[in-house]
């Protein structure tokens, strides 16, 4: 018989059963429900928490937020924009819905815990040890991969005098993505998470080491025209495994089993190591390989990046089937979008036949919802930021930098300083958000990131980078500018938090990031047109635009907030008063 109790007064019912949570439902009323099965696993534990107060509405959307996108798709691209969840950065909602609540009571096997166990609680890992592990297997991984993102551009450009090689293969990449990466996540969640994840790393270290051969062969043949290059067979293999690499460099959100998705703080945490491993990887694996080259011969580099990736292969499998012994097999089995257990191979099947009725579906249905968000302005301006493709670190740059003549220690470093801002912008950005409020924060670090660029662009349009000094000027506006970048990043991940409810998190959340992949491809197309080196100031100038663009559309939005907009950011100090925003 099914359970419904409800009461007003703000009661709040919540268990952490075998899985580590109850689902709990909260009406417009400030009623709660209980269903048989929640009630069922509570009495079976014994676990009740009982709180008086008045919880909002925002509260329920930033817990569900944790459990949707936890039992949603486990897979996430690397490639992906690195919007973490930064521990400093809690939602507001969550915070104003804690201030409300009286002292709580948490009974777990008869122990009554006080506040500040409850919050221990919160940022203790389910299984710690398997998160260091976990750590490691990234750390090699990442490294390798960061590496080969730096070392296959430099290559290409030291063969062939043009940008048109590595804007054809970016785009493709960015294509394969696109198109692929939904379906690939998809297949992922139906199978055992450490064999599909160790399946992968086998994959993308094979798709490297062909990129290797090929980028060789390109080296030992020379050929003198690049058009000729492009309908070449080793050039085709080439494009075809740098896209089959960069579409199996897929990151499984083992996080959330290891961290548990009941404890929010530990998982934050997770989230804010993992993508800090990965920046440091960047700024490791661009350095070497800058050294490597500035040192030994372009092919003598390429092997030695070849035997790092042989290297790396064994270890992230090890740490991988550590990482799941250490966490008591927790990550043995596949996860479902809808039910979280193994699914048959006749449902994957049946999946397959309709995916591409269900994907135009949810793609029309992600671009509605996307449209009618409340913060779609930032939003937007995260999108734009991502049409540049010149003024950041990348293949465009590398391989403009390389072809200009610059030292590759000096190539290496620059994109090492630039991952470095993304580490920075971390702890920056918390500094921002507590003197300013969260939506001046993003305004001053778009507002930052469009005053250097234009800056850097009016050093390379009056003929600047033929002399050393001046170049070196222009690569550190470039950097800088990436802390602007990047502290937008993070700030715009909590803006989108907070403004959008928790059951429209994920799919509003992909179709961004869709969006940007989009504009990056547009970008990179134009690049393929304009490929000559000579075009360079050109899409400098786009990006340019692209960035101050951003931050014109962001600033109009905070000057001109609309009721839903005050409601949504009613605690920022100056957010009520438009004349206190500009």
């Amino acid at each position: 018989m099914s359970s419904n109790r409800g009461g007003r007064g703000g009661v709040l019912v919540v268990g952490l059963g075998i899985e580590g949570k109850l689902n709990l439902e909260l009406g417009k009323s400030g009623s709660w429900s209980w269903g048989e099965e929640e009630e069922g696993r509570a009495m079976a534990i014994g676990v009740v928490v009982v709180a008086h107060g008045q919880p909002s509405a925002g509260l329920v959307r930033f817990g569900r937020l944790q459990s949707h996108a936890a039992s949603s798709s486990s897979s996430c691209l690397r490639l992906r924009p690195r919007r973490w969840l930064n521990p400093h950065f809690a939602s507001p909602r969550y915070l104003r819905f804690a201030s409300s609540l009286s002292p709580q009571l948490i009974l777990i096997f008869g122990i009554v815990l006080s506040e500040e166990e409850q919050n221990a609680l919160a940022a203790t890992p389910a299984h710690p040890a398997g998160l260091y592990a976990l750590y490691a297997s990234c750390l090699a991984g990442n490294l390798v991969e960061q590496l080969w993102n730096f070392a296959w551009p430099a290559a290409i450009a030291l063969s062939h005098p043009s940008l048109l090689p590595v804007a054809v293969i970016g785009f493709f990449a960015k294509l394969a993505v696109i198109v692929g990466g939904p379906l690939v996540g998809k297949l992922m969640d139906h199978f055992p998470r450490v064999p599909a994840y160790n399946c992968l790393t086998l994959v993308q270290v094979a798709a490297q080491l062909l990129s290797v051969g090929m980028i060789i062969h390109a080296h030992v043949i020379h050929p003198t025209s690049v058009s000729c290059v492009l309908v070449q067979p080793w050039f085709v293999v080439l494009v075809i495994a740098l896209a089959v690499e960069r579409l199996s460099g897929l990151a499984l959100g083992l996080q959330w089993s290891l961290a548990g998705t009941n404890r929010p703080v530990a998982l934050a945490q997770a989230n804010a190591i993992l993508s800090r491993i990965d920046l440091l990887s960047e700024i490791a694996g661009a350095s070497l390989f800058g050294i490597f080259l500035s040192r030994y011969e372009p092919v003598t580099c390429l092997k030695l990046a070849a035997s790092l990736m042989i290297c790396s292969l064994p270890v992230v499998v090890v740490l991988t089937s550590l990482t799941n012994w250490l966490s008591a097999g927790v990550l043995d089995h596949a996860k479902c979008p809808q039910t979280g257990c193994g699914c048959s191979y006749a449902g994957l099947i049946s999946d397959s036949e309709n995916i591409l009725v269900s994907s135009v579906e949810a793609i029309k249905h992600g671009w509605f919802e996307y449209i009618q968000q409340p913060v779609l302005p930032a939003s937007l301006a995260y999108v734009l930021l991502y049409f540049n493709v010149v003024l950041a670190p990348g293949g465009l740059m590398t391989a403009f930098l390389t072809q200009h003549g610059l030292n590759p220690s000096i190539i290496g470093g620059f994109s090492g300083l630039c991952a470095f801002m993304g580490v920075a912008a971390t702890f920056v950005s918390a500094k921002m958000v507590e003197r300013l409020g969260i939506l001046k924060a993003g305004a001053a670090g778009l507002i930052f990131q469009a005053a250097l660029l234009t800056i850097a662009v009016a050093v390379y349009w009056f003929g600047f980078l033929s002399q050393k000094i001046p170049l070196v000027f222009f690569l550190w506006l470039i950097v800088l500018s990436r802390l602007g970048h990047m502290s937008y990043d993070v700030v715009g991940a909590q803006i989108l938090q907070t403004g959008i409810p928790a059951s429209k998190a994920n799919l509003i959340g992909t179709t961004e990031v869709s969006f940007a992949s989009l504009a990056e491809s547009v970008m990179l197309g134009v690049a393929i047109i304009a490929n000559d080196v000579s075009h360079f100031g050109f899409l400098a100038m786009l990006s340019l635009l692209s960035v101050v663009g951003a931050a014109c559309l962001y600033c109009s939005w905070l000057k001109n907030p609309t009721d839903i907009q005050r409601s949504l950011f009613s605690f920022e100090p100056h957010f009520p008063s438009a004349e206190g925003l500009m």
